[in-house]
């Protein structure tokens, strides 16, 4: 009997599993004793990080995507349609077409994150973001546009996608306003949920004073309630208003109502034993990337990393072995810094981080990474 393996989505999350799975059970799949499913809503695999550079006009939204059926190895069943449920217990998978429903040994969830800015009252109006490719584009628009006044760069939803991202867009576009003389002609402000710059304390302590040795004003305990697009107005669930000319967000995140639906996980994310991966609601069911409910970031490395390490334990499972492989929350981000200087922060479930010095070998090691991405996710790094 074949043993069925079903991922949904095909970011770096599920691409990354299906590519390393397939390489890892060749002789199974060819035999006809395994079969891999990889379904995606969309023909296209998206490199979200490359949207950070758009509004600076440093890439394109059409520099983050490839044919997904060009990185995915052959071996995989590719198919192209959007999810609507998942029954976890006739383990099966419901489409939104008419293509009939598909049966699962195995499911892996991989759809990711999605930003809602209608969750904040005038957000969506008066306030844009990078995370997709019509708002980056949108917002480089504004800011070619932009030559004086206040920018205010607010994390508004916690947790979101790329947990530096929030850091690096103040600091590069300090160094994008000082290279086109405008910098004395804008204010830059950074606000944060909390009472430090970042959720991680190295980085928060790493960042303050480079925010305030680069004169960007940062506000924490800072929680926007709501916006008033006319006024221009942040105001905060504290009681506090901010003014701005041009406000740039990172908008509350959310899971997927088939999570909710499927009573996998009640906030959307799914619940999941953070180093087997397996949901804790549903037996054969895993979760992997920004869907899952894991103690770490909502990184593209995390989900890099997870996917190798449920890979491994797949295929032990599907020749009925028993798995031994973990996931132990490693997870690396570069952080851009400004001034063509990055660093990076490299982390577990159990070791903090330590940003390195920023430097101009590390930002351009990043900037090479972001174009030998594409091996990564073919499971070739």
């Amino acid at each position: 009997m074949t043993e069925r393996v079903v991922i949904v989505g095909g970011g770096t999350a599920g691409s990354v599993l299906a590519n390393n799975l397939a390489d890892e059970v060749a002789a199974e799949i060819d035999a006809g004793d395994v079969e891999v499913v990889l379904v995606n809503d969309r023909e296209e695999h998206v490199y979200k990080p490359t949207w950070l550079y758009v509004p600076f006009g440093e890439k394109t939204p059409e520099d983050a995507k490839r044919p997904l059926d060009d990185l995915i190895d052959r071996r995989v069943d590719l198919l192209i349609d959007r999810v609507s449920a998942v029954d976890t217990d006739a383990e099966t998978v419901s489409f939104e077409g008419s293509r009939s429903d598909l049966a699962y040994d195995h499911l892996v969830l991989a759809m990711g994150a999605q930003v809602t800015p209608e969750e904040t009252p005038g957000l969506a109006e008066g306030g844009h973001h990078f995370y997709g490719p019509e708002a980056t584009e949108e917002l480089r628009q504004e800011l070619a546009e932009f030559t004086e006044g206040h920018l205010v760069m607010s994390v508004v939803g916690v947790p979101h996608m790329c947990p530096v991202a929030p850091l690096e867009f103040p600091l590069i576009a300090d160094t994008w306003l000082r290279e086109r003389d405008l910098r004395e002609d804008v204010d830059i402000t950074y606000t944060y949920p909390i009472n430090r710059a970042h959720g991680i304390q190295s980085v928060a302590d790493w960042v303050g004073p480079l925010m305030e040795e680069r004169d960007i004003n940062v506000e924490t305990f800072f929680n926007p309630e709501r916006v008033d697009p006319d006024e221009q107005v942040v105001h905060t669930v504290e009681g506090r208003e901010l003014s701005y000319d041009l406000l740039v967000t990172i908008p509350p995140h959310d899971g997927s109502d088939i999570v909710r639906d499927a009573g996998l996980g009640d906030d959307g994310w799914v619940d999941v034993d953070p180093a087997t991966l397996e949901a804790t609601h549903a037996e054969n069911v895993y979760a992997l990337g920004d869907i899952a409910d894991l103690p770490t970031s909502k990184a593209g490395s995390a989900a890099h990393y997870a996917a190798t390490s449920l890979a491994d334990r797949l295929a032990s499972v599907v020749r009925g072995h028993r798995p031994t492989a973990e996931y132990d929350g490693k997870t690396v981000c570069f952080i851009e810094s400004g001034e063509d200087e990055a660093t990076y922060i490299s982390f577990d479930y159990d070791e903090e981080p330590t940003p390195k010095q920023p430097s101009k070998l590390i930002h351009w090691s990043k900037l090479g990474y972001n174009q030998s991405y594409w091996l990564t996710a073919r499971g070739v790094l």
